[in-house]
């Protein structure tokens, strides 16, 4: 019986805080670990030797500094987590373990009007058939992450009216998809996944403090303060595509008029394009155009750049935060939608945020998304139950 204060319990409460360290980080030196948790050098010691011994963590030689040291991770065979994410016109699947380390990746179009049990179904079979291909034990699976191209409902765990797959609208996707795996689910919003892949493997590493903004059929932005992710007590913090421009424009899907998605959004810009290239432009193909030199594509994507700089000045002055990193098709077309968003951040943000924040394309590309969902199960997950997993029933009492 652990009682609070005991040598036990507090034992048991470090060898968490060390757990959740490198499971967020992905590898950790022992003296990175002794700065993130606080713990001594010794007591970091002690118990990264005792997780080792557990087969909770791996250990392996590397330098830091000129000097040399040793890199902790946990085991490979701890765990396995999956990543699906639903997107516009895709599905894609990843399998990683708890080293942040990606085994296998696929994706396949869907229809987006198809309904959520085929959608449901699509996932499942990819899933079983990526589990079989690796050859991991089904029983390795600790849990999955789930992203949907629309806000969740904090209370009730269902999709929002406002999703681009207008058919699963009420649906509750992680008692869905935790119904046919068998295992808990875990789901976000493809903006604050896409913030979560890019802060663990992208261009948002090293900070923890960044807007991730992506522009598709609508315009969303997932927020990462202080190294989470925040969702707002109803779970829709990070709407930037409802951001009103203009109150005499275009009036937007939500009922109001001039929102940033009126001027950015692909079902907005298009159009603007169809007289010289015809109706069957696409976000990519406009911005391949665009690189390649056509002045209507280049003249659209500045457009676009300078209006999301609108919104992501009005970002920096509420939040100030340190890195933007732009996702979708649309990064690919580099500093012709980069610069003119700095441009429209320095006219319209406090000049002490605009000199602090960075604007950068998304490293991940299309797979920011399924990258953040593996990055959600390892954030959510919980450290008591990989301990029990790996670690026998009764621990010695240092500390």
């Amino acid at each position: 019986m652990e009682t609070p204060g005991s040598q036990t319990s507090l034992h048991r409460a470090n060898l968490e805080r060390v757990v959740r360290a490198v499971r967020m980080a992905g590898s950790l030196t022992q003296a990175e670990i002794a700065r993130s948790t606080g713990l001594s050098a010794a007591t970091v010691s002690n118990i990264v030797r005792e997780l080792k011994d557990g087969g909770t963590v791996e250990v392996t030689p590397t330098s830091a500094g000129g000097r040399r040291a040793r890199s902790v991770s946990l085991s490979g065979d701890a765990g396995i987590v999956i990543g699906v994410d639903f997107g516009h016109t895709h599905l894609r699947v990843a399998i990683g373990n708890l080293a942040h380390q990606v085994l296998a990746e696929e994706s396949e179009p869907l229809d987006v009007d198809a309904s959520s049990a085929e959608g449901f179904g699509r996932a499942e079979q990819l899933v079983n058939r990526l589990i079989e291909t690796t050859g991991i034990s089904p029983e390795k699976v600790i849990g999955v992450g789930l992203g949907v191209p629309g806000p969740i409902d904090v209370e009730s765990g269902t999709l929002g009216s406002t999703s681009i797959l207008p058919g699963w609208t009420g649906i509750n996707p992680s008692q869905e998809l935790a119904g046919r795996l068998g295992v808990p689910v875990y789901v976000d919003n493809d903006a604050n996944l896409g913030a979560l892949g890019e802060l663990v493997w992208g261009s948002g590493r090293g900070v923890k403090d960044l807007a991730y903004i992506k522009v598709a059929s609508g315009v969303g932005a997932g927020l990462v303060i202080d190294g989470h992710i925040y969702r707002g007590p109803g779970g829709t913090a990070g709407e930037i595509g409802h951001i009103t421009l203009d109150e005499s424009g275009p009036v937007c899907r939500c009922g109001n008029r001039g929102c940033l998605e009126t001027f950015t959004a692909a079902r907005y810009v298009l159009p603007l394009l169809k007289p010289s290239h015809g109706s069957d432009l696409t976000m990519e193909r406009m911005v391949q155009l665009a690189r390649e030199g056509d002045p209507g594509c280049r003249r659209v994507i500045g457009d676009v750049g300078r209006h999301i700089g609108s919104g992501v000045a009005n970002l920096c002055n509420l939040l100030n935060p340190s890195r933007v990193v732009l996702g979708g098709s649309l990064a690919e077309a580099g500093e012709l939608v980069l610069a003119p968003i700095r441009d429209s951040v320095s006219r319209y943000a406090i000049p002490s945020a605009a000199r602090q924040l960075s604007v950068l394309p998304g490293a991940l590309g299309g797979r920011a998304e399924v990258l953040g969902a593996l990055a959600l199960v390892l954030s959510e997950m919980g450290d008591s139950t990989l301990l029990e997993s790996t670690l026998p029933a009764a621990t010695p009492a240092f500390t």
